[in-house]
């Protein structure tokens, strides 16, 4: 099949700038073949080279004694004691989803899920953090519908409990929804597999699925803006087979005991490019590929097609050669694919060859390790002005207002969709807080939270950047966990645009400080620029993704709320308004600065809730919605009232950070109260829990009604 002829369109449309093209030119000196300008702009696009932001990301606090393997490989690698480690990372498959919801979302899980298990670990608990457009948006209610069908269609199938997440809506999402996918997986510390490439040749092994059309082009388009020419991208959105992933799950595990691996790597992002060049250049070595051998599903697919597709349910692999035979059984087992298509070799190549004919022929660590990197203009975001006077607010009211919100409304809606339950090793499940997931076979428990609060990181990038990880240690801390590190999923709009990349750089600043003092170091990530439509970006969506453990079942804070409890508030209350859920909510105000974070007293005070877990019944963290939200959550759970002493807007609904709200019994509670004088940390007591009311000073409302509003508001928005 005749290639088309290489002119300035078709390398725009590739992705490539005029410089990025005339250094791919004075690097093969020559002009570069369609299969080769194809595999330049896989490797250079955003979506695999973090060009734009490998300066920044190259900042952040990666290590710790606890840190086995960091950012670089498929997914990040924790000690956890006992020769065991948890494997985890969290990716995005935004452009997809906005483009095909069910596919786009489907196989976004499947490709998080398939970094997991190709470091050697078993997934064991999956997170989802969703961002849509208003639900009034013509385009929402489609797209909340087909990403939640996605997810659950895919994770259920596959069978790994989904524990947490988070689902927001903002109008600067409708023309960028995200889906952000986490998982998380358990392996043995001395049983990890990297994707570095060793040895001169060692064959080179396609495994799993048959290679399609599907997707062709997908990394390029997930590096780019959108605009009214989004449907014709509908064909790079991959389709996902949950089944066959499984399958390719076992079959890997299986494989890798048998000891014939040398090297893995997923084939996502680029597929069959970006797998070989990536384990041929970590091990410093060429790759020689034989397209004619690759296992296809279509009819005369071209070298163009073959090395872009992002099929799924594939993996490559450096094989030693000894045990191809025992490796091979495993796979025909499986009834999955498995075919020699290559060898490395010494020479610094990347060689692909189709029926004897050379199709590209590039100098590989060119495309990886050599990619472009920019240092991009910015400009630091403005200080916010002062927040003006905040009316006050019939407490009840401002309460209902947040429940009848589907930001804030219960989602039992999206996460009933999903099997939580799945392998029979989940202690806690979506609902409130962190979700926990128990080691099987140990007394040990991981728990896992995804946190971000996108109006903070609009208003002032460095604070909103530590709140995104503060929250998430309170949210870990508040179950009993002590936290062990970080993945982010670092979404935003054009960072060509300077006020954008001050964003991005902002937020690097904020989350590099806070993980740093909170010792949550970042082990794994992704970064996803250009959402973006008709030059309208998102909000500033960098979502952290935290894990921790509990050594012993014993040491897990539930939801015990019962009447007689006593409320007690851990850590400073000021009323701060600014970009606070009731001045969104209640007044359509979207006005002042995020609240500041001090990541001294967040250390201090989440250590005294785990020194004193024994003694406390309930817990939450307080964030969105101040005290009152999280007292009525708190009720809600248990189903019994709630009484709070205040009745001001500033105090029930301001949200000062590093607190925590601590239901416990009277004896308790005075012990809590020594226990913190000691410690040098403020806690007061707020009011009670019992009865069958709301009440916020002298107005109060029935539990039952509000609890009606909470659990039906999000359904009747986007079912």
């Amino acid at each position: 099949m005749t290639e088309p002829a290489i002119t300035p369109d078709l390398i725009a449309s590739h992705g490539l700038s005029k410089d990025e093209y005339q250094r791919l030119l004075e690097i093969i000196g020559r002009e570069p073949s369609f299969t080769e300008l194809g595999i330049f702009s896989a490797m250079w696009n955003e979506h695999c080279s973090y060009k734009s932001s490998k300066k920044w990301l190259r900042t952040l606090p990666t290590d710790g004694p606890q840190v086995i393997c960091g950012p670089g490989e498929n997914a990040g690698v924790v000690d956890i004691g006992d020769g065991q480690a948890v494997v985890f990372k969290m990716e995005s498959h935004n452009h997809p989803s906005y483009i095909e919801p069910y596919q786009g979302a489907a196989t976004g899980v499947g490709g998080i899920l398939r970094d997991v298990f190709t470091m050697g670990a078993r997934p064991i608990a999956s997170m989802n953090s969703l961002s849509f457009g208003a639900p009034s948006h013509h385009k929402t209610r489609q797209l909340v519908n087909g990403v939640v069908a996605g997810i659950g269609g895919y994770g259920n199938c596959f069978g790994v409990p989904c524990v947490g997440g988070e689902v927001r809506f903002d109008p600067a999402y409708n023309g960028n929804c995200l889906v952000n996918a986490f998982a998380a997986g358990l392996a043995d510390a001395d049983k990890i597999f990297y994707s570095a490439a060793s040895g001169v040749g060692m064959p080179v092994v396609y495994l799993g699925a048959k290679t399609g059309r599907d997707g062709v082009g997908g990394a390029t388009m997930a590096s780019a803006e959108f605009d009214d020419t989004i449907e014709s991208k509908r064909p790079t959105v991959q389709v996902g087979d949950p089944f066959t992933e499984k399958r390719l799950m076992e079959a890997t595990l299986e494989l890798m005991a048998t000891g014939a691996v040398i090297s893995i790597q997923d084939m996502g992002a680029a597929g069959l490019t970006c797998s070989a060049v990536e384990m041929g250049d970590k091990g410093k070595l060429g790759i020689r590929l034989h397209l004619e051998n690759v296992p296809v599903r279509e009819t005369q697919m071209t070298a163009y097609e073959m090395m872009l597709s992002e099929s799924q349910e594939r993996m490559l692999m450096v094989l030693r050669p000894e045990l191809e035979a025992e490796a091979k059984a495993v796979f025909d087992k499986w009834d999955l694919d498995f075919a020699i298509v290559g060898e490395t070799i010494p020479e610094d190549r990347f060689h692909i060859v189709y029926n004897g004919e050379t199709m590209a022929d590039l100098p590989l660590s060119k495309l990886a390790s050599s990619a472009p990197e920019y240092d991009r203009p910015w400009v630091e975001t403005p200080v916010p002005a002062p927040l003006a006077d905040v009316p006050g607010v019939d407490p009840i009211d401002g309460l209902r207002a947040l429940l009848a919100s589907p930001n804030y409304a219960g989602k039992q809606w999206v996460y009933e969709q999903y099997d939580t339950m799945v392998m029979a090793d989940s202690a806690r499940t979506p609902g409130l807080g962190a979700g926990i997931v128990r080691v099987h076979g140990t007394d040990k428990s991981l728990a896992f939270t995804s946190d971000v609060t996108p109006r903070y990181v609009m208003a002032n990038p460095v604070e909103g950047g530590k709140q995104a990880v503060a929250e998430a240690y309170r949210n870990l801390c508040a179950v009993g966990a002590k936290p062990l590190a970080t993945t982010d999923n670092l979404n935003f709009g054009n960072p060509e645009k300077p006020e954008i990349m001050g964003q991005f750089v902002g937020a690097i600043k904020g989350i590099g400080a806070a993980v740093a003092a909170l010792d949550m170091p970042i082990v794994s990530g992704n970064v996803s620029l250009y959402n973006e439509t008709d030059g309208k970006g998102i909000l500033p969506t960098p979502t952290i993704g935290a894990v921790g453990i509990l050594y012993h079942a014993d040491e897990i804070i539930g939801c015990d709320v019962r009447a007689g409890h006593v409320a007690l508030v851990v850590g400073e209350t000021t009323g701060h308004l600014g970009q606070s859920a009731l001045l969104a909510e209640v007044f359509s105000r979207i006005e002042g600065d995020a609240p500041h974070v001090d990541l001294v007293a967040e250390a201090k005070h989440g250590q005294f809730i785990r020194d004193n877990r024994a003694m406390i019944s309930a817990c939450t963290d307080l964030s969105d919605g101040g005290l009152a939200l999280a007292a009525f959550e708190l009720a809600e759970k248990s189903g019994v009232g709630v009484t709070l002493d205040a009745s001001d807007t500033p105090t029930l609904f301001g949200e000062d950070q590093a607190r925590y709200l601590i239901a416990c019994n009277f004896d308790q509670a005075e012990a809590l109260m020594i226990a913190a004088g000691r410690a040098d940390v403020p806690l007061v007591s707020v009011g009670k829990f019992g009865g069958d009311q709301v009440r916020f000073g002298s107005v109060s409302a029935p539990l039952a009604d509000l609890a009606q509003v909470y659990r039906s508001s999000f359904a009747a928005a986007v079912a």
